[in-house]
């Protein structure tokens, strides 16, 4: 593991292959779905972190050894969920993610936390995939500026110029984990092609690291291994098959909560 935090150390990123096996990559393909139907409001790409408080699938997915393995490697054995956010593009009328960093937006005290961003569907420059600028996570956080003349995520851009040119394009399969640092500048073209693009980013910190949002305990933090740490947590939720999407077993959570 030494030679691959040496190259995010230098790069900012990681990529891990394969890491989610394809039936529950399906499943998170089928939860996808179940929430845009009960979220008509809500854009594809805006399914965010506070609908998950709520979800047995999501916490089942995200708490995965697989990727909390992954995780440890960057940040530790005392591992909490700050957040996580499935980001769609529907074919045609995906919206793009414009150039930003991350530590710009989250109240994190230290800013100590990793993101792993899981390929739902494949993620091909066609599409829309992540692109990113290596090594640029060992610069300043930079200003933002607002951006809704074009349609986007964020509303939001870096305000400096950004040397495209550097940027390299993350071309995922389903399964596949790209792990990035807080601080990289990267951002995504919006999906112009006829495939979805889903990708779930999932938000771990170390359990020293303080959530200092006002609203206590954070909407999706939720402790997943280790010692507790430093933050207020949401309680585990037990499976209803009445408000729920159905998954693998689902009903072994209903009277167990995390299980």
């Amino acid at each position: 593991m030494s030679d691959i935090l040496e190259r995010f150390d230098r790069d900012g990123y990681a990529v891990f292959r394969h890491v989610i096996d394809p039936e529950l990559v399906r499943e998170a393909a089928g939860h996808v779905d179940w929430l845009q139907h009960r979220h008509p409001d809500l854009r594809p790409e805006q399914l965010g972190h506070t609908l998950l408080r709520d979800d047995p699938f999501w916490l089942r997915l995200v708490s995965d050894d697989r990727l909390l393995d992954i995780a440890q490697t960057f940040i530790g054995p005392d591992i909490a969920l700050f957040a996580s956010h499935y980001i769609s593009k529907p074919p045609y009328s995906g919206q793009a993610v414009l150039w930003h960093q991350d530590a710009a937006f989250w109240p994190l005290d230290p800013m100590r936390v990793v993101t792993l961003w899981l390929a739902v569907d494949h993620s091909t420059p066609e599409n829309g995939c992540v692109r990113l600028i290596p090594g640029s996570h060992r610069g300043a956080i930079q200003a933002m500026r607002s951006n809704t003349a074009v349609d986007n995520v964020l509303g939001e851009e870096i305000a400096a110029e950004v040397d495209e040119s550097a940027a390299i394009d993350m071309v995922l399969a389903p399964g596949d984990v790209e792990v990035h640092h807080p601080n990289i500048v990267h951002g995504s073209s919006a999906n112009t092609s006829p495939r979805r693009r889903c990708g779930l980013t999932i938000r771990y910190i170390p359990t020293s690291t303080r959530i200092t949002a006002d609203e206590q305990p954070y909407p999706s933090a939720f402790h997943l291994r280790g010692e507790p740490g430093v933050n207020a947590y949401q309680p585990w939720p037990h499976f209803d098959q009445a408000r729920h999407y159905r998954f693998t077993g689902a009903e072994g959570r209903a009277e167990a909560g995390r299980g």
